[in-house]
């Protein structure tokens, strides 16, 4: 009987201590694409932390971002700019070292459009109001270098975006190259990239501050030991992530320096 309640004890014991991580992850694909990608690493995650980590999708970027400013997700994959309006309640955990995030805008093939300038008055299609490369910088870059007016048409995924554009349901599009290479080949045959922003750090992954500081380098071993192998890799890389490494609070100085503040839409 002793040996039984004390096995009881130490089952209720491990299971009180058990840690739930709940996961957001901005929505540049639909959510059932986010969950392929993700869920993989999260199993990972959870073999090499002990953790519990749960996938929690929003159907929209606004949708998220709500969710994130109130401190909702455990830990999150979001945007530079994101975490920059977040600091407060998140801090930054890991980031692709290997490449930097830059927003494009993009047209069908066989248009005539050479520059942001031809595109005065035009629709332009676009993830969502606060999207960083694909929305916030492009903008940025149609109203402070070029000047033009143009209508915008919000559309919730990067990959939608695409597609409205290759059907001729918007002159253009903003997106970031990671998510262009990975559309559909006969979508990208339709398609061609008419402008780049400029280059920042890429997305992190955050932890919120109220999880205790061990939590935080339990998970950011983990990153790095997953990263460490081929088969780990190759999980990242569907992200994508090319190459893995610690993310510093000053990584995120090249954003502040954009002042994409008056392009930010704020949510009631």
């Amino acid at each position: 009987m002793r040996t039984f309640l004390a096995s009881l004890l130490l089952l209720l014991s491990l299971n009180a201590t058990a840690q739930t991580i709940t996961v957001g992850i901005v929505p540049q694909f639909a959510v059932k694409k986010l969950h392929g990608i993700w869920q993989p690493i999260l199993d990972e995650l959870h073999k090499e932390t002990g953790y519990d980590f749960v996938f929690r999708g929003a159907p929209d970027i606004p949708t998220y971002e709500k969710e994130f400013l109130a401190g909702q997700f455990d830990l999150a994959y979001m945007n530079p700019y994101h975490y920059l309006v977040a600091e407060n309640i998140y801090r930054p955990l890991v980031r692709d070292t290997g490449r930097q995030l830059y927003g494009i805008v993009v047209v069908p093939k066989d248009s005539e459009f050479k520059s942001l300038a031809d595109l005065d008055g035009k629709m332009i299609a676009l993830p969502a109001p606060n999207a960083l490369g694909a929305s916030l910088m492009t903008r940025a870059a149609m109203t402070n270098e070029f000047g033009i007016n143009y209508y915008t048409k919000y559309v919730k995924t990067h990959s939608s975006v695409y597609l409205n554009v290759a059907l001729g349901k918007a002159a253009a599009g903003g997106g970031v190259q990671k998510t262009f290479n990975q559309q559909p080949q006969r979508i990208k045959d339709r398609l061609r990239v008419l402008y780049q922003t400029k280059k920042v750090s890429p997305h992190p992954v955050v932890i919120n501050k109220r999880l205790p500081e061990e939590v935080g380098q339990k998970i950011q071993a983990a990153f790095i030991k997953i990263a460490s192998t081929e088969e780990g890799r190759e999980l990242l890389s569907k992200i994508p992530m090319k190459k893995l490494g610690v993310a510093q609070i000053s990584d995120y100085d090249d954003v502040r320096a954009l002042n994409l503040d008056p392009f930010f839409e704020k949510h009631n």
